[in-house]
């Protein structure tokens, strides 16, 4: 959320009006039409459950509509604002922005990652708050509550300080608990290098895992539809992955500053009309590889940017 902004006299100007201002429902005017399956979803189920539980957790933000005495456009919360017409309100407390950058509330928005969500939890079972409560709100059932709250149960600290904010989920957790805490911090760095935290994938790091790295050292791992050859395969697969991640992580930083100076070189290069000539005539294949390496608009590969 925006705390302010700088005029172009360098003062800075609040983001938000000083108080929350209680608006009419019917004088505030979306910015945006919600689709005919909104209502149908599990995201509105649970909003709708959470605000009949628990109140309103977070205001809408709203800026007054120019020209239009008493109006007011909504920039951020059109669900919200629906769900509590759905329940018969009609007023609610607003943020009232001073600005209507409606896209900078929709671009800010984070996702719950299940151990801050397995925080919250916990959070709230201290205050003492019943779990029959707390599924209420978040629309799911109290069995659903037990096993959040025990979702880190085996986890070792130095793993979850890694996945803390991935989405990282409780069938992922259970296959990663089954791993001793050296293996867990080593599957965790190669759930985040893969950016891939699905279950399968998890579950091919264990069956790549060496027996000796299972909390149960003993009883031999069983995987559906897997041979312990392809297992032992798998393991060796693992093991040199792991050893080119090392590597790359050991080069990463010079390998970087050299292609970011490789850049610039072939740049200016490409800018002397007779090295382009000569290239064009004699090397075109040259000439295309460097302008296709001197055009690059970030050394960094996409999903990093």
């Amino acid at each position: 959320m925006k705390s302010g902004k700088r005029s172009s006299a360098g003062a800075v100007v609040l983001a938000f009006e000083n108080d929350c201002l209680t608006v009419p429902i019917q004088s505030i005017l979306p910015v945006r039409a919600l689709g005919s399956s909104v209502k149908s979803s599990r995201k509105y189920r649970q909003i709708t459950a959470s605000v009949r539980e628990v109140g309103l957790v977070e205001p809408p933000v709203v800026v007054r509509a120019s020209g239009q005495n008493g109006a007011f456009l909504l920039l951020d919360g059109h669900l919200r604002i629906e769900i509590l017409k759905d329940l018969g309100f009609d007023q609610v407390e607003c943020l009232v922005s001073t600005d209507d950058e409606a896209f900078t509330y929709n671009k800010r928005i984070s996702r719950l990652a299940p151990i801050q969500e397995h925080r919250m939890i916990l959070k709230a079972i201290e205050r003492g708050v019943p779990e029959e409560k707390i599924a209420a709100a978040l629309d799911l059932n109290p069995s659903s509550i037990r096993r959040k709250v025990r979702l880190l149960d085996g986890i070792c600290e130095e793993a979850v300080a890694i996945l803390k904010d991935k989405p990282c989920t409780s069938a992922a957790f259970e296959v990663l608990r089954k791993m001793k805490t050296l293996r867990q911090i080593e599957a965790a760095e190669l759930l985040v290098n893969a950016n891939n935290y699905s279950v399968a994938y998890v579950s091919a790091i264990l069956a790549g895992t060496p027996q000796a790295q299972l909390v149960e050292t003993t009883k031999p791992k069983r995987l559906r539809g897997m041979t312990p050859e392809a297992m032992a395969r798998m393991e060796r697969e693992l093991a040199r992955l792991q050893e080119g991640i090392t590597s790359v992580q050991e080069t990463y930083g010079q390998d970087h500053l050299q292609l970011t100076v490789i850049k610039g070189y072939l740049a200016k290069l490409l800018g002397n009309a007779r090295v382009v000539r000569h290239l064009m005539q004699h090397r075109p294949e040259f000439f295309a590889e460097f302008q296709s390496i001197a055009e690059m608009t970030s050394v960094l590969p996409s999903e990093a940017e």
